[in-house]
């Protein structure tokens, strides 16, 4: 822990107080239109004949060492209401397009598609992304943590795709309402990103080195503007819905239960760059279900969040900590509680400066007793050098007007949260790191109530070197986060290595080392995991992993290996095993593709495990997406538990009649969980933003198909802009 700390604080010390933007050089000067723009993929105004052309792409993979081999071609300008994109996207072989269909939101590596990456503060930290597939469907997006991509957020904007002989044209206007961005400022960070699967080239406008994404920020270049962007002027919009719906509990044989629901949400921009976002009585019912999975872990799982509300900005406060000490999770507002009203400021104050405010207000449930709770959450971020930050966070759950009684369910009456959190970011993104510290405080806890972790990460083109460690006190209580594990100190070593032929069918390959070592508080060993894999990445885009690990576990508390609820494991005793297995997943350009993972070999008590996951897809394009996933897990272990097979199955289906009519359905059958779920949703977005839902929903007892429960429910929602 000491020699980690040491290396951050050098780094810290020795890193330029300003370094220079690395492709600075990289410059597109966008000019007002002097010509209306119709968004339609024919670019013949004379507007787009005056813009300035950025071409002369890089080529990021299959190597970044070479101009790409594919034309494209971008222009952008803009008038007082919105900001105007196309790229001509020329072809490199003939044949088909290659996309999944026409749903918004396509995953990137199945689809040839255009992206555009705006950093409209310059600061390298976070932006908007939008784009569109080879048939138009739309692709839009939050950047955070320096070029990841939030694609659950959704705005106002408009695009067309349309192709020719020999290339297609992708158009759009984004309104300066839908962006965020300081008034005055005349230098955005910008890149344009293109994926063709035919030719199997990523490519780039700026240079970006192939460890990293496109959408890296570190690696824009710069929109510089011949004036100062247009003030969006007042930008409020509203959102209203209604729902209507039933409910059927066949398994408790209670009657129908019809729902009549109104409530809405407002956006309200306080500037250009800092936002109000209220609710009242928000509805989720339309939000895409969780992708189950087997459950043979000790501790919690953990699922996404996918609420539109808590999407803009939220990483501010879901992105404190790590992915397993996370004292904020939105997930924990509204988990079976109606939400009530809330309300959320967020945004940049300057180029410098970030906030974000948050404030939740839940019903009580008379049937558990819970009382009614009030949640706040309160982040400030200061940038830093050229890329990194210090962020604080307070967090706090209170139960209103609740005082514990006996023989009831107890509740606590409050919970809070404070960190402190450095975030480590080099200005060529190689260095990443980040040093936190959190306190818990509730009633009746003083000590071993904190968390101190950190890391040291350095990622080039051959190597990966990370070191990391967590020490998360017993008493330690985040319960408006995600914090499955506590009373522990744990240290993590990864060490990664790439070669790269020349030539062959090869692209790359080499083994990745990672060992974990768990203590508890007195520094005795408790658990560890050494896991030593062999990555080889074809030139076709296809991967194959293979893996050996040894694993040893010390029970800190009673487990049931199978989590059936049979019998338990008891504290104290130790078990430890080997295990091997592979991974394959195939080429992202053809119709029919496919992967699997396997694993086999040791378990808890001298037990042994099997499991066999494997996924496969079918596209008629672009209408139509087909995909099927399964998973085979055979146990042996001794009495009482002795033979246990799990399947998990679920084939989902995607028909998109146009680029605004869907129809989703999703089917889950889970073994361990004796259920089987159908999902089915309509959505047809009718305006931009505005969409009107039909979700159905079946839960079933897998031996019989008796129905457990049904529910139907029609939404409707409208943007308005005010």
């Amino acid at each position: 822990m000491k020699n980690l700390l040491c290396c951050l604080l050098f780094y810290l010390l020795i890193q330029p107080l300003a370094a220079q933007k690395k492709n600075e050089a990289y410059q597109l000067h966008i000019k007002r239109a002097g010509s209306p723009v119709k968004v339609d993929g024919a670019i013949d105004e004379p507007a787009w004949q005056e813009a300035e052309v950025a071409s002369d792409f890089h080529m990021v993979l299959p190597m970044d060492t070479s101009r790409a081999n594919l034309r494209t071609e971008v222009r952008m300008t803009y008038d007082q209401h919105n900001l105007y994109i196309t790229a001509v996207c020329f072809d490199g072989m003939p044949g088909p397009y290659m996309v999944e269909s026409l749903r918004r939101d396509w995953s990137f590596t199945k689809n040839d598609n255009f992206l555009l990456f705006m950093d409209t503060f310059d600061d390298q930290t976070n932006g908007f992304t939008f784009g569109a597939n080879a048939v138009g469907a739309q692709w839009d997006g939050l950047l955070y943590d320096g070029g990841k991509a939030n694609l659950s957020w959704d705005n106002k904007w408009v695009s067309a795709v349309k192709q020719y002989g020999d290339r297609y044209v992708f158009e759009a206007a984004i309104p300066f309402k839908t962006l965020r961005y300081k008034k005055g400022i005349t230098r955005w960070g910008i890149n344009f990103s293109r994926l063709d699967l035919k030719t199997t080239e990523k490519s780039s406008w700026t240079p970006v080195p192939r460890q990293f994404p496109t959408a890296s920020l570190a690696y824009t270049g710069v929109l510089v503007w011949d004036e100062t962007p247009p003030t969006p002027g007042p930008n409020v919009s509203l959102i209203p819905y209604v729902l209507g719906g039933l409910t059927n509990d066949y398994l408790n044989g209670k009657a129908t239960a019809y729902r009549r629901d109104i409530g809405g949400d407002a956006k309200v921009a306080v500037t250009s760059s800092l936002n109000l976002d209220l609710t009242v009585n928000p509805d989720f019912s339309q939000v895409d279900v969780d992708q189950q999975v087997t459950n043979l872990d000790r501790f919690e799982l953990f699922f996404p969040e996918r609420r539109q509300f808590f999407i803009e900005n939220g990483d501010q406060f879901s992105n404190f900590g790590y992915q397993t000490i996370r004292p904020f999770f939105s997930r924990r507002i509204g988990l079976g509680v109606p939400i009530r009203f809330g309300a959320r400021l967020s945004g940049k104050l300057n180029k410098d400066w970030r906030i974000g405010l948050m404030n939740m207000q839940t019903s009580a449930v008379p049937e558990t007793r819970l009382p009614k709770q009030n949640f706040t959450v309160a982040a400030l971020q200061r940038r830093i050098f050229s890329r990194s930050n210090i962020g604080v966070l307070f967090v706090n759950k209170e139960s209103l007007h609740y005082e514990p009684q006996p023989d009831k369910p107890t509740y606590s009456r409050y919970n809070r949260n404070l960190g402190l959190e450095y975030n480590l970011a080099s200005p060529n993104n190689l260095w990443t790191g980040k040093l936190m510290y959190v306190k818990s405080f509730q009633p009746e806890t003083r000590k071993d109530n904190n968390i101190i972790a950190g890391n040291l990460q350095y990622s080039s083109r051959r190597w990966l070197i990370n070191g990391q460690f967590e020490s998360i006190g017993n008493r330690f209580s985040a319960e408006t986060g995600y914090v499955p594990r506590r009373g522990y100190n744990r240290w993590t070593t990864t060490l990664g290595y790439f070669f790269f032929p020349k030539g062959g069918t090869v692209l790359s390959h080499g083994p990745t080392l990672v060992s974990s070592y768990y203590y508890d508080q007195s520094f005795r060993q408790t658990d560890n995991e050494t896991y030593l894999s062999y990555l080889w990445t074809f030139r076709s885009r296809s991967t194959f992993n293979a893996w050996v690990a040894t694993d040893y576990v010390k029970l800190l508390r009673p487990f049931d290996p199978t989590n059936l609820g049979i019998d338990t494991l008891a504290t104290g005793t130790k078990h430890n095993w080997k295990a091997w297995g592979t991974e394959y997943v195939s080429k992202p350009q053809s119709l029919f593709t496919y992967g699997f993972s396997t694993r086999y070999g040791g378990y808890y008590a001298g037990g042994k495990r099997l499991n066999i996951t494997a996924n496969a897809g079918y596209r008629f394009q672009p209408y139509v997406s087909l995909a099927m996933t399964a998973s085979y897990n055979d146990i042996r272990l001794p009495q009482p538990w002795g033979k246990r097979v799990f399947w998990l199955v679920g084939p989902r289906f995607d028909v998109t009649m146009t680029d605004k009519l869907y129809l989703t359905t999703f089917v889950q059958y889970n073994d361990q969980a004796k259920n089987v779920n159908v999902n089915a949703r309509v959505q047809w977005r009718y305006k931009p933003a505005s969409d009107l839902f039909l979700v159905y929903t079946d839960n079933y007892l897998p031996e019989s198909f008796k129905v457990k429960n049904r529910a139907l429910v029609l939404k409707f929602t409208y943007w308005w802009n005010v």
